[in-house]
């Protein structure tokens, strides 16, 4: 009885090692799968750039809803600056040796376009501004010096080479914050005391000559925004009751143009304010502005908008009106011949609008946790 009972179990061992053999011989005719490699083709005009809340940006294409790629950045990543002519992008991230605490680095990091991939990083000083602005970054028109924003809380400007990969200097900016390129390797900045602020840089990236606007603004009764948009000619500024400024540069003088108003007073009776996170945009080629707008009267400048009204901007009035169903924070312009919106929405879903119909054509969903911030392929 016991032998019978070796016998088997003797059996079923020689079984199972013989059935292990044949599955080691028929594995080994099996070729290796090779992961598959792509490159991230070129941008057109409808593609975005959307920041997730932990700090990645997605891009998609607003014209069909298709994801192109991704860039792991930190979520203390302000903004991108895209070089598409030099095929990089440059980075401005924050890590902390603990995720969110510990020792503090800040760098520079400069990605492969094509492959989304790091191939340098540039120290900087530990003072990068970790808020989601545009403006918070920027190549000056040289190509060679970029400039990132710092809050400590004082404020300052980090310059950065990025073709020797170095960090050149800080430029101390007290009461003046922001980035707006400018021609002639300069930049201007919105200072709290209404003014604005112009700094140019020298060929090395130090700071060459710096002059300041008259005022322009009362933080006070009527202070502007902090999220200028580029056009042809400069910038755009709109105050908190809905007043536009153009802002040009000729030389060394910072010229702002008297305002126009978004809001007849009638609408503004009614409540109706500019206000959101990223609430403007601008279309070049039909000189058209885009406007977040709610109905909750003063200090909602942080506050979703319900509807974007659209304006000739070279005529200074209303044109449109494009309704949502879902209330928006954050907006962004394609520059296709037929323009699109897309809005970030209070759903955590991103919302394209065919501006010539004013409906929504399609909904991108599973942007991260909640897409937020969005910007294009140039200084948009």
């Amino acid at each position: 009885m016991q032998l019978r009972r070796y016998l088997k179990c003797v059996g079923l061992l020689v079984g199972c090692l013989f059935g292990s053999s044949l599955a080691v011989l028929v594995q080994a005719d099996i070729k290796p799968e090779v992961v598959g490699k792509e490159e991230l083709k070129d941008p057109t005009a409808s593609w975005l750039l959307a920041r997730d809340g932990l700090g990645a940006f997605y891009i998609f294409d607003a014209s069909d809803g298709n994801m192109q790629g991704l860039i792991s950045a930190t979520r203390f990543t302000p903004a991108i600056e895209p070089n598409i002519a030099n095929g990089e992008f440059y980075v401005a991230e924050s890590h902390y040796s603990r995720g969110y605490r510990g020792e503090r680095s800040d760098v520079v990091t400069v990605y492969d376009y094509k492959t989304l991939t790091p191939k340098a990083e540039i120290d900087v000083p530990n003072r990068i501004a970790a808020l989601p602005f545009r403006q918070y970054i920027a190549l000056m028109d040289d190509g060679e010096h970029l400039a990132v924003f710092n809050i400590t809380p004082a404020q300052s400007v980090s310059i950065v080479n990025v073709k020797e990969h170095t960090f050149v200097t800080e430029i101390s900016t007290p009461g003046c914050a922001l980035i707006m390129q400018t021609a002639g390797n300069g930049f201007l900045q919105i200072c709290g005391d209404g003014r604005l602020q112009l700094i140019r840089l020298d060929d090395d990236g130090q700071e060459a000559a710096r002059s300041r606007s008259k005022q322009v603004f009362d933080i006070e009764e009527d202070p502007f925004f902090d999220k200028p948009i580029p056009t042809p000619e400069g910038w755009l500024v709109i105050s908190y009751e809905g007043k536009v400024f153009d802002v040009a540069v000729q030389g060394d003088d910072i010229s702002v143009s008297k305002p126009w108003h978004l809001l007849t007073d009638e609408e503004g009776d009614a409540n109706w304010r500019p206000g959101g996170g990223q609430f403007v945009g601008y279309h070049e080629n039909l000189d058209l502005l885009f406007v977040l707008m709610n109905a909750e009267g003063g200090f909602s400048h942080d506050s979703a908008g319900t509807e974007i009204w659209v304006y000739n901007r070279s005529e200074q009035r209303k044109i449109g009106v494009i309704p949502m169903e879902v209330s928006g924070a954050n907006l962004f312009v394609a520059q296709t011949e037929a323009p699109i919106v897309t809005v970030s929405g209070t759903d955590r879903q991103l919302h394209v609008y065919d501006v010539a119909t004013t409906k929504e054509i399609r909904t991108i969903a599973e942007v991260g946790i909640s897409p937020g911030y969005m910007q294009g392929f140039n200084n948009e």
